[in-house]
């Protein structure tokens, strides 16, 4: 879809890879393993990360305290970190479109 509109694909974040068990943090890989490889190499891009299934992230996420910031060392916040890395050093290496529009997006209540 995005090459469709042509919006620029960074790369792939595969979401719930895995579950981590809040009380041993065993993972296991619950939808299987390796989707969001064979998505990037399906589309010709990176794999940025992947995020696990954890109770944690929505409960912190739902109170307004994202895993980053109620829990900043927790091995959830140091997989959000690398990914932000990834992004920002796959950024860096793309030219510059300086003369690109910047779409307009309006929030309204109705």
């Amino acid at each position: 879809m995005f090459r469709k509109v042509e919006v620029p694909v960074i790369g792939v974040v595969e979401n719930m890879s895995v579950h981590i068990c809040s009380n041993c943090g065993h993972e296991e890989p619950l939808f299987g393993h390796g989707g969001g490889e064979r998505i990037a190499e399906e589309y010709d891009t990176i794999l940025l990360g992947q995020l696990p299934l954890h109770m944690t992230i929505r409960e912190q996420t739902d109170s307004g305290s994202p895993t980053v910031v109620a829990e900043p060392e927790s091995e959830v916040a140091l997989r959000y970190r690398d990914i932000a890395r990834r992004v920002g050093a796959e950024l860096s290496t793309r030219e510059r479109n300086l003369g690109g529009t910047i779409s307009s997006v309006s929030v309204a209540e109705h």
